[in-house]
């Protein structure tokens, strides 16, 4: 067993974890969807201070998963390396939200649209009876994919980024034909404008995709932007969310809650001593149909 130091510590509680037994939170937590939040409107908001979002941790990529009764969320103590990362979910069961750890060391999470995989890079773990698996590998063509985020559709069509030392790889995708994944494709040179493009979230019926992006015309460091997906299957041109939710400072890591209702992404401000300050924000995802192209 493994013992987090007290900087790990959330509401009084600290834990005793390992990848075999997942550790709960017997505290309480506000009760209601959304884990107790009122929901957002027009301007993002940070998502459940004090909850998910700590002023001695460092939480990011937060997304709820299908039931919408499980948030997921990357967390570390301020001041510690990637290694100190955790897996957190924060569980509506037994008529009350409670927190467990699922993994350590890990990052980049995505939930398939069923709820049963978690995405971690070029790895997955699933669900099985007793929690979750040991992570897994995706294997050819993926694993020797130096992915940041890979999001899957409901058809199991793979959308995901790459990096290089130039940041210049497009978005691409790969469909699942028979049982297997076909090598991937670009999605088109919309998706490969500006500095970089990553971290993509793919709606589940591949209606839309939102990502990251650093190009011209944006407001800060990076923004975030939607592309529709055309009855011929063509994607659209890349579209700016607006000045309501990217600002001077870097927007990353987008994702929809599965009712559709709220858009999740990180804020990154500036560096202070070394350390990057990054909240979850929420937002109302409106948004999406007032950019989404009119017949």
């Amino acid at each position: 067993m493994k013992r987090f130091s007290p900087s790990i510590i959330l509401l009084s509680t600290f834990f005793v974890v390992s990848c075999a037994a997942q550790a709960q939170d017997e505290t309480p937590f506000p009760e209601g969807p959304y884990l107790g939040q009122e929901p957002p409107g027009s301007t993002p908001e940070i998502f459940a201070p004090g909850i998910v979002n700590t002023e001695e941790n460092r939480e990011v990529e937060g997304m709820f998963g299908a039931t919408m009764k499980t948030f997921y969320f990357i967390r570390r103590p301020l001041g510690e390396e990637s290694s100190s990362n955790v897996l957190v979910a924060m569980e509506y069961k037994d008529n009350q939200w409670q927190q467990s750890i699922i993994l350590q060391g890990v990052s980049e999470p995505s939930v398939s649209p069923d709820g049963s995989i978690i995405y971690l890079k070029t790895e997955y773990i699933e669900r099985t009876g007793e929690g979750w698996s040991e992570r897994k590998s995706l294997g050819a063509p993926f694993k020797d994919i130096d992915i940041f985020r890979l999001s899957s559709a409901s058809n199991g069509a793979y959308y995901f980024d790459t990096f290089t030392p130039e940041l210049d790889m497009p978005l691409r995708y790969s469909r699942l034909i028979d049982g297997k994944h076909e090598q991937p494709k670009s999605l088109g040179p919309q998706f490969a404008v500006g500095r970089y493009n990553a971290h993509p979230f793919i709606a589940p019926d591949e209606s839309y995709i939102i990502w990251d992006s650093r190009r011209e015309g944006g407001y800060g460091s990076s923004d975030l932007y939607i592309s529709y997906r055309a009855t011929d299957g063509s994607w659209g041109p890349a579209l700016n969310l607006g000045d309501k939710i990217n600002t001077a400072a870097a927007e990353n890591y987008p994702s929809v809650s599965p009712d559709g209702k709220v858009l999740f992404f990180d804020r990154r401000g500036e560096s202070v001593n070394g350390e990057t300050p990054v909240d979850i924000f929420w937002v109302d995802a409106g948004i999406i149909e007032t950019l989404r192209p009119k017949p």
